[in-house]
C-alpha cells in the first residue's frame, strides 16, 4: 500500500475518499534507559536508544494506519502527517501519532 505525505500519487486518480485513518504508539521513558543514555548512548548529541525507540513507535503507528486503510478498502493513504508529543506526568512518555486520508484509485 502506498503511504505518502503528498496529497496525490503520480499516475493515479482518486475515485473515492474512504476517510481519515490514524495510528498511535506511546513509549514509556525508562529511568534505566535515561541513565545509560546519559553515560553510554550519547554520541555527538544523539541518543541511539531513543532514536531506535522512536523509529519503532513510528513504524507501529504507520502499520496501524495501513491496517485501518485496508479495512476500509483503500489503495493508499495520502496527506500523511506524523506528530511527536511528550505526554504524561513530568513528560514521562512520548507519543507518536500518524494520520492521513485513505483513498481508492479509479
Amino acid at each position: 500500500m502506498i503511504i505518502t505525505t503528498t496529497h496525490t500519487v503520480d499516475g493515479q486518480s482518486v475515485r473515492e475518499y474512504k476517510g481519515v485513518v490514524t495510528g498511535e504508539a506511546i513509549l514509556g521513558a525508562h529511568i534505566i534507559r535515561d541513565l545509560f543514555a546519559g553515560i553510554r548512548d550519547i554520541v555527538g548529541g544523539r541518543s541511539g536508544s531513543y532514536e531506535k525507540s522512536l523509529r519503532e513507535a513510528r513504524q507501529i503507528a504507520l502499520r496501524e494506519v495501513e491496517e485501518e486503510a485496508r479495512q476500509l478498502g483503500a489503495d493508499a493513504v495520502v496527506g500523511v502527517d506524523i506528530d511527536y508529543e511528550v505526554i504524561g506526568e513530568k513528560g514521562s512518555m512520548m507519543m507518536v501519532s500518524v494520520s492521513g486520508t485513505a483513498v481508492a484509485f479509479a
